[in-house]
C-alpha cells in the first residue's frame, strides 16, 4: 500500500506532507545495622520546561529532542501507516534501538469525528488493536513509546484527513474545534509525562501571516489563544509553535518568504508570550532540492550558504537565547550530492550533545512522496545511509517516562519458549567466521527447520540473534547468501537493555517470496553478516548467540526464534 503526501509551497511545489533506553541508577549503601538507598536523577524524567534556549526535565537536567515522525493519523487511515505489514511494538522497539528518544506523531481533527475508524491494519500481527478506536490506539503508541522510555509530540497536521490546511481551521472545522479537540487531548494526556507537548499547527502558509492583526489569518495570535487553552487544562505541556512562509513588514505575507512553516523571524519583535511561562518552543521546517527549487540552492557559494539562512529565519531565536527551537521537520531521498551537502550542513549545524538544537527527522515511513523514510519499501529494512548522519548527534535519555526501571520487552515476552499448537521450530547454526572473536564483521549462518505437524507460513517467522555491540555505530545488515533467495530475507537492529551478553539483537524476517515451510522441511543455507559503519571490530567472546566452535549446522537455543510474535524456540538472555 502506497500513500503519497501532496501538498504546494508558495503555489509553486508539491510534497508530503532512542538508541539508549535507559534504566534508572539506584546507588545502595548498607552500614552494619542500617541500608540506605537513593534513586539516581535520569535525564529525560517526567515533564519538560525551557529556560532560554535549552529544554529541562522535571529535575531541571538539560534534555534534548531528537526523534522521529510518523505519520499516518492525519490519514484517511486514521491510524499511524506500517501496521498493514508489521507490529506497532516492533516498530517503537526499532525506533528506540536506532537511538530516536522522541516520536512526533501526527493527527487530523477529522480523526475524532464519530465516524472516522481505523482501517488497513493486520489484526493477525496487531491483535490488541482489534475492535479499538483511532484514539485508542493512539493510547497504545503512547504508552508502549513511554515503556521504551521515549517522549511523544502530538501534531495538529490538518483539519481534515484530505490535504493540507493553510490555516488552523476550514469552515468544516473551525478555529473553535481546533481548540476544543487540544484541550481534549491535553486532559487526555495530563497525567502521562510521556506526551510531552503540543505541535499547534503543521507548516502555517499564505494567507497566515505572524503578527498583521488579523485574529482570522494572524498566526501569532492564534499560537497565543492555544497555547493557553492548552495550558488552561494542562499546566506541564510544552506548546511547539510553528513559523509561517513569509514575513515583511508589520507582519505582511508579501516580504521574505521560506518553506511553509519555516519562517520564524517575526519571534524577533512579536514572540508569543503564554500564561504559563518557560512553556514556548518555536519550530521550523527544512527540506533540500529534492524537494523544491529555492533560490539558495543555486547560490555559487552553496551549501556554505546554508548556515546564514537558517541564522537568519530560525536559527537565531537559539542563538540569542529567547527560546528553544525545535527542527521539526527535515528530510531528502539523499539522491543527489546537493541533497547530500545539504543534510551534512544541516546535521552539522544541529549539533551535539545536550546543547545542540532539537529536532525529528521526516520520516519513519517509506511512503513519505517526496523524502522517503528511514525504512525502505518493505517497511522493516534501515535505510543505513540515512541513519548514519542522524545517529551521531542524537541524545540519550536515561530515565523513562515512568521513573521506574524499564527493561526491554520482546514479542515473546516470557524469555522462554510458549506452544503454539502445530507449530514447532528448530534454529541451526554455525559459526561463519570460525578462529577468530575480534572481528570487524559477525557472520552467522542458520537454517530453520520444521519440527511441527503443520505448514509454516515463513513471513509469520523471526529469529533473533544476540550479541554485544561494543561500541555504538550504526549498522549494516547484508544477505551473502539463501537458498530462499536473498530477496526474501530481511534483517533489523534492536537494542536492548538488562540482558546477559547482548546489548542487541539482529532480527531476521522473511518476504512473502518466501512462500511456506512444509513439516519436516528445512529452509536451507541463511548466510547473514554485519558490520558497523565504521568497520571497528566486535569481540564476540561475550556474544550470547555466538558459539566459536560450531562449525557445522547444530540447533542453538542461544538463537530464538517467534511466529507471530510468541517465542517458540530457544531462551533469550
Amino acid at each position: 500500500m502506497l500513500i503519497i503526501h501532496v501538498h504546494r509551497t508558495n503555489g509553486w511545489h508539491w510534497r508530503r506532507s532512542f538508541l539508549m533506553l535507559g534504566t534508572l541508577a539506584f546507588i545502595l549503601s548498607m552500614g552494619m545495622f542500617q541500608f540506605q538507598s537513593h534513586e539516581a536523577k535520569a535525564a529525560g524524567s517526567g515533564y519538560w520546561h525551557t529556560n532560554g534556549s535549552q529544554i529541562l526535565d522535571a529535575n531541571n537536567q538539560p534534555v534534548r529532542i531528537t526523534g522521529i515522525n510518523w505519520f499516518g493519523f492525519e490519514t484517511g487511515n486514521y491510524v499511524a501507516h506500517g501496521l498493514w505489514t508489521r507490529n506497532y511494538r516492533d516498530m517503537i522497539d526499532q525506533m528506540s534501538g536506532l537511538g530516536y528518544n522522541t516520536i512526533r506523531l501526527p493527527f487530523s481533527n477529522q480523526l475524532f469525528d464519530a465516524g472516522s475508524a481505523p482501517n488497513s491494519i493486520d489484526y493477525n500481527k496487531n491483535p490488541d488493536l482489534q475492535g479499538l478506536s483511532s484514539i485508542q490506539i493512539m493510547d497504545k503508541i503512547i504508552n508502549y513509546a513511554g515503556q521504551k522510555g521515549m517522549k511523544v509530540i502530538l501534531d495538529q497536521h490538518r483539519p481534515d484527513s484530505g490535504s493540507q490546511s493553510a490555516l488552523w481551521y476550514t469552515s468544516a472545522y473551525p478555529e473553535s474545534r481546533w481548540l476544543s479537540d487540544w484541550k481534549m487531548l491535553a486532559q487526555r494526556y495530563a497525567n502521562n509525562p510521556t506526551v510531552i507537548g503540543a505541535d499547534l499547527h503543521n507548516e502555517p502558509h499564505s494567507p497566515a501571516c505572524w503578527g498583521c492583526g488579523d485574529p482570522t489569518v494572524d498566526w501569532q495570535i492564534a499560537a497565543t489563544k492555544g497555547g493557553n487553552a492548552i495550558l488552561s487544562v494542562n499546566p506541564n505541556w510544552l506548546i511547539f509553535v510553528e513559523g509561517v512562509d513569509c514575513y515583511g513588514p508589520n507582519g505582511a505575507t508579501s516580504g521574505d518568504c521560506y518553506w511553509w512553516g519555516g519562517n520564524l523571524e517575526g519571534v524577533a519583535s512579536k514572540p508569543v508570550v503564554l500564561n504559563v511561562a518557560n512553556r514556548v518552543v518555536y519550530s521550523a521546517h527544512d527540506y533540500p532540492l529534492d524537494v523544491a527549487s529555492q533560490p539558495w540552492f543555486s547560490d555559487p557559494t552553496y551549501p556554505n550558504n546554508l548556515p546564514a539562512i537558517w541564522d537568519k529565519h530560525w536559527g537565531y531565536i537559539a542563538k540569542q537565547n529567547i527560546a528553544p527551537v525545535w527542527l521539526g521537520e527535515f528530510g531528502t531521498t539523499l539522491a543527489t550530492t546537493s541533497d547530500k551537502q545539504w543534510l551534512t550542513a544541516i546535521t552539522n549545524y544541529l549539533g551535539k550533545g545536550a546543547s545542540g538544537l532539537n529536532w525529528t527527522y521526516w520520516c519513519w515511513n517509506p511512503d513519505s512522496g517526496d523524502t522517503g523514510g528511514i525504512l525502505e519499501d518493505d517497511w522493516t529494512t534501515v535505510n543505513q545511509a540515512k541513519q548514519a548522519y542522524l545517529t551521531p548527534i542524537e541524545f540519550a535519555l536515561s530515565g523513562s517516562a515512568t521513573g521506574t526501571p524499564t527493561p526491554t520487552p520482546t514479542s515473546g515476552g516470557t524469555g522462554t519458549p510458549t506452544p503454539v499448537t502445530g507449530i514447532n521450530l528448530q534454529v541451526n547454526y554455525k559459526v561463519g567466521n570460525p578462529g577468530s572473536t575480534t572481528v570487524n564483521q559477525i557472520s552467522p549462518s542458520i537454517e530453520l527447520v520444521n519440527t511441527g505437524s503443520n505448514s509454516i507460513n515463513l513471513s509469520d517467522v523471526t529469529v533473533r540473534y544476540w550479541y554485544t555491540i561494543d561500541s555504538n555505530q550504526a549498522q549494516t545488515y547484508s544477505c551473502d547468501y539463501a537458498a530462499l533467495g536473498c530477496t526474501n530475507i530481511k534483517g533489523t537492529f534492536v537494542a536492548v537493555s538488562g540482558r546477559t551478553n547482548a546489548d542487541y539483537y539482529l532480527q531476521i524476517g522473511f518476504g512473502t517470496g518466501a512462500g511456506n515451510l512444509a513439516p519436516g522441511a528445512n529452509t536451507g543455507d541463511i548466510q547473514n553478516r554485519i558490520n558497523k559503519s565504521d568497520w571497528t571490530s566486535y569481540n564476540e567472546t561475550n556474544d550470547y548467540s555466538f558459539n566459536g566452535s560450531q562449525t557445522s549446522y547444530a540447533p542453538s537455543t542461544k538463537i530464538t526464534a517467534y511466529y507471530q510474535g510468541q517465542l517458540i524456540w530457544g531462551t533469550e538472555p
